[in-house]
């Protein structure tokens, strides 16, 4: 049997590029990482404004951006601006949400993850943008990561059978955010937000997840969750698991560094595994995948391409909430189904409390 080796690593894109967005925040994410993205994609960036207005007009001299606003409130008010895109941190985006959806012109947002510091908050987002007709959708921009992407092509069509174990090793530091500082809670919240969500991508909702974690020594400030640990059961008996490493040793302390981030799924009929290029930004280092089938035996299959997660996948969140809109359909990052992942990320902070398997279900039920 022939193996097909265009694993449509790459997003779709709207046919329509012109769609007017509105930026909000101006840190690195949006300067460095959105706007050279939406520039690559051809998207249509018109106006920009952030907490600190200054930071805003240097990210839109940079990037090309036409208009700055003092206020996102005066953003609002530009019934020029059609989408949202939203980079703030998370206790500061449900009030902007709210906001923009009394002004009609805006059909679309993309809200950061995690769409809020508390489940309640993102749920009362979500109703409140179906109520109004606006599609809210969640930059879980780990989706479209292209080996992430490959692998989830591989999985479709049946290469690797059915999925027994799947596992994610993160030996990483994050460049924490100032703000996060604030929430006493930063790698489930904030890290292993993208492994919980790209498990569900990959292979649905699980039954349980079990977390433990322990604190980052390198830390200077109070949290509850620095190297974490977690196992998610599927009901079909997979089971797949991350160890979250933002220590990775004392490699800014004298020790030598050894960084990464592999993943790896087994499958009754094949294996596949990968590598992601994120610790290497700035450099642009792709993303990979290797495969093996029972289809073709005793052979690895290795496509590659030029594509990088920073900046790259951040065309596909982007482009799938303005395909959602040119299509009128429902997205694959709608906020409806990012509370899912919200309840995943819970359920591990409740697992840590109570030292207990928990099921994500328990928090949607609570707020049924």
């Amino acid at each position: 049997m022939d193996i097909d080796l265009n694993l449509e690593h790459l997003p779709l894109l709207p046919r329509k590029k012109d769609y007017r967005i509105g930026a909000i925040g101006a840190g690195f994410i949006m300067r460095d990482i959105h706007l050279v993205a939406y520039r690559n994609a051809g998207f249509n960036v018109v106006a920009i404004s952030a907490r600190d207005a200054d930071q805003a007009r240097a990210a839109a001299q940079l990037r090309g951006v036409p208009k700055v606003y003092d206020t996102w409130q005066e953003l609002l008010v530009d019934d020029r601006i059609e989408v949202l895109d939203v980079a703030v941190p998370p206790d500061a985006q449900p009030a902007i949400v709210h906001a923009a959806l009394e002004h009609k012109h805006i059909r679309g947002i993309l809200a950061q993850k995690p769409m809020a510091m508390n489940y309640r908050e993102a749920q009362d987002m979500v109703a409140a943008c179906e109520r109004a007709g606006v599609k809210l959708c969640v930059n879980q921009n780990m989706r479209y990561d292209h080996s992430i992407r490959a692998l989830k092509t591989v999985l479709r069509r049946g290469y690797l059978g059915d999925p027994v174990l799947a596992t994610v090793d993160m030996r990483a530091i994050p460049h924490w955010q100032p703000w996060a500082k604030d929430y006493g809670q930063v790698t489930l919240a904030f890290m292993s937000i993208h492994h919980l969500d790209s498990f569900r991508y990959l292979f649905g909702d699980p039954e349980f997840v079990y977390a433990s974690t322990c604190k980052d020594p390198r830390l200077d400030f109070a949290h509850r969750d620095g190297i974490v640990l977690y196992i998610l059961e599927y009901a079909k008996g997979l089971r797949a698991a991350a160890w979250d490493d933002t220590w990775t040793g004392p490699a800014r302390e004298g020790g030598a560094s050894d960084i990464s981030i592999k993943w790896r799924v087994e499958g009754t009929a094949g294996m596949a595994q990968g590598t992601i290029g994120w610790p290497g930004y700035p450099a642009r280092v792709p993303s990979t995948i290797r495969f093996t089938t029972a289809q073709q035996p005793g052979y690895w299959f290795e496509p590659t391409w030029p594509q990088a997660w920073f900046p790259d996948a951040f065309e596909g969140t982007m482009g799938e909430l303005l395909c959602s809109l040119e299509e009128g359909r429902e997205s694959v990052l709608s906020g409806r189904d990012n509370l899912n992942t919200l309840a995943l990320v819970h359920a591990c902070y409740r697992s840590l409390d109570q030292h207990r398997p928990v099921r994500p279900a328990e928090i949607t039920e609570e707020h049924a």
